[in-house]
């Protein structure tokens, strides 16, 4: 699938610059205060943050791809969310709200351009009116900035085309790209004086006999261009989405929870119909899923995309339906905690299976918030791949999840094991607090 467009000025950001790899080289020796694993939106926002707090600490960010953000980063809806959804007192309840209104901040600050289309939450059943009255009784908790319920009469005020018993109205939720938010972080970074090397998967971490930088991170050893083997460093932070357990076990830290990946499969709406649809509309979520269901998501270049459905990946980083990897396959399907989910919801997976094979079922279950929407309106568009994290027990983890690992390495380690949406609206209010805790455990100093 292509890449989400970005504006060229970011493009110097994509790849490592090799005159600065080599300035670095020679003045350092590849030897930093701070390792941050994962070019995606996560990491590059704690990787921007550390170096706004403390700028004198030499870091690196290392990316496994040849450029930045190229999976759920730059794979996803491009929804700026509110914080409706989320518990109480969780995680992701006081992450997202707090970075909502840092985003639109940043995004005015570097002229990212966004839009504020507002979001519906639509009832079109009467069991899922008291769904619904719940939600709004969270994001009321949230302190969701502007949130309101609607009267059937009321919805095509909002959205001319849509249809529903009751819906919850949040005028601040938006859309951007969130691809070219997480470029524009690294641009920050790097002209701060941090140094990225794309091209470089971290493969082994191990502890060398250096009191002051004890940890060595080695390139997996593959055909890449990459001319830097290794780097040493006094702590890593990890943020490596898809791949989060797999660097967490590398670092000496826990094999739970485990990643599973789950593709999602968007429609697009054609062009000469994108008038349909005004802003974000969302179906009322089924309460044990960490999925929001699927939707219609207007997006900043004008086009208006459907969806995206749920299902398994045999590939943790596999965007088409036929992408296996036998070794990511081999790793989740032993894994105990799939087999309990698997048989748990076999039903839905199933039907998650018929209505991506079939267009027609897939518009018909649209065509309950939008009637007007016909098969031939749509088209298939692209996908993404999702890490949801997985317990033992077979239970969904349902917030972010940091943790660290045990012996000389994994105790200067801090990964990020679990961090779905809205991990990009988060993401400043994330790396806020993993800088916080990195800053308390590690001792980190504002000044040298």
């Amino acid at each position: 699938m292509a890449l989400t467009k970005f504006s060229p000025i970011f493009k110097r950001s994509l790849k490592t610059n090799p005159i600065k790899s080599c300035i670095s080289f020679l003045t350092n020796g590849n030897i930093y205060d701070l390792a941050i694993v994962g070019g995606g939106i996560v990491g590059l926002a704690t990787a921007r943050e550390i170096k706004i707090r403390f700028p004198h600490l030499n870091l690196v960010v290392l990316e496994k791809e040849k450029d930045l953000s190229r999976h759920q980063s730059g794979h996803n809806s491009g929804v700026i969310h509110a914080g409706i959804y989320y518990p109480p007192g969780s995680l992701k309840a006081k992450l997202c709200v707090e970075g909502l209104r840092l985003s639109y901040i940043y995004a005015d600050e570097k002229k990212i351009p966004y839009r504020k289309c507002g979001k519906l939450i639509v009832a079109v059943e009467e069991h899922e009116i008291p769904k619904l009255d719940d939600l709004i009784s969270r994001a009321t908790i949230n302190k969701v900035p502007g949130i309101q319920m609607v009267s059937a009469d009321e919805i095509p005020q909002i959205e001319p085309h849509c249809r529903g018993l009751r819906a919850i109205y949040s005028p601040e939720t938006g859309i951007i790209d969130w691809r070219q938010v997480a470029l524009s972080y690294a641009k920050d970074f790097e002209s701060a004086g941090g140094v990225i090397y794309t091209d470089f998967q971290a493969d082994h971490f191990t502890e060398v006999m250096n009191a002051d930088f004890p940890i060595s991170i080695r390139r997996k050893i593959d055909n890449s261009s990459s001319n830097i083997p290794e780097v040493t460093c006094k702590y890593v932070i990890a943020c490596a989405g898809l791949q989060s357990d797999v660097v967490a076990m590398k670092t000496g830290c826990s094999k739970h929870p485990k990643i599973v990946p789950f593709r999602g499969d968007y429609l697009l709406l054609k062009e000469e119909k994108c008038h349909l649809i005004k802003g974000n509309i969302y179906p009322v979520p089924d309460p044990r899923f960490p999925f929001l269901g699927v939707h219609f998501t207007p997006r900043i270049d004008g086009s208006v995309w459907l969806g995206p459905n749920a299902i398994l990946s045999f590939k943790r980083e596999g965007y088409g339906k036929f992408d296996i990897s036998p070794k990511d396959t081999l790793d989740f399907l032993f894994y105990p905690g799939l087999l309990k989910i698997a048989w748990r919801f076999f039903g839905i997976g199933m039907k998650e299976i018929y209505r991506s094979i079939f267009l027609s079922n897939q518009v018909k279950l649209l065509q309950k918030y939008v009637p007007e929407l016909q098969v031939s309106d749509v088209t298939r568009g692209p996908s993404g791949v999702r890490a949801q994290a997985l317990s033992p027990q077979g239970n969904l983890v349902d917030d972010f999840v940091f943790d660290h690992g045990d012996g000389p390495v994994g105790k200067r380690v801090l990964n990020v094991r679990n961090a779905p949406s809205p991990a990009a609206t988060s993401s400043l209010s994330i790396a806020r607090m993993i800088v916080d805790r990195a800053s308390e455990e590690y001792g980190l100093s504002s000044q040298k």
